[in-house]
């Protein structure tokens, strides 16, 4: 497997202090540039499978790729942003966000339901339902369960995935992809659209590029996390 991971392009969060974010952002105008900007990009792969969290910006992000390259598209509800869908900025007052419905997840990524595949735990109540932030012991241990999706879904067969996520849980991905030579507390900022690539032989994982983002012109470059 040759596996892409791609921070989506800039929010609406991205753009703003903590105190005046929301829940599930849409993109910045500066946002579907780059989005543009990394769609164009895409179009020199030979895309296999391509996976989406089901947050609005990866979603937004992601409908370029597809626009670009029409493909089948996989909303995975496991690949959400460290700590989930919440409003709120001071540490122990976050309140628990309903996240979109399946069908709203469906306009906003392709608006054809025979194009895309959406987990079976994602229904019309909102993909987080409400649920109290995630802890950072649960993120770590949801991005194992990824890992291990991944790996037995696709194993070494040679695919090329696309994975459209989020800073900071990518961020727990390459370190728990790369644990011998990766410490995640001196890994820069992820850029938006920056994109790293890392393959699976079957056996463990080998990092070909990290958090590029050649396909931008520099006034579009943004790194701000969250």
């Amino acid at each position: 497997m040759q596996l892409y991971l791609v921070r989506h392009a800039e929010s609406e969060n991205n753009a703003k202090p903590p105190h005046q974010r929301v829940e599930d952002p849409s993109l910045t105008r500066r946002g579907e540039l780059q989005a543009e900007h990394l769609a164009g990009w895409t179009r020199t792969l030979r895309i296999d499978v391509l996976i989406t969290s089901p947050f609005l910006r990866t979603l937004q992000t992601t409908r370029r790729i597809i626009d670009a390259t029409p493909q089948r598209l996989q909303i995975w509800h496991d690949v959400f942003e460290r700590g989930g869908c919440y409003r709120g900025h001071l540490p122990g007052h976050e309140v628990g966000a309903d996240g979109l419905g399946r069908d709203d997840i469906l306009r906003h990524a392709t608006g054809c339901p025979t194009d895309c595949l959406i987990d079976g735990t994602i229904d019309e109540r909102g993909w987080w339902g409400g649920k109290p932030r995630e802890t950072d012991q649960e993120a770590t241990i949801r991005c194992g369960t990824v890992l291990q999706r991944l790996t037995e879904t696709f194993g070494s067969n040679g695919q090329t995935v696309v994975l459209v996520t989020h800073a900071d849980f990518k961020r727990l991905l390459v370190a728990a992809m790369l644990p011998a030579i990766v410490d995640p507390c001196v890994l820069g900022p992820m850029r938006n659209t920056g994109i790293t690539k890392v393959n699976f032989d079957g056996q463990s994982w080998q990092l070909d590029w990290f958090n590029s983002v050649s396909h931008l012109p520099s006034r579009l470059i943004t790194g701000c996390e969250h």
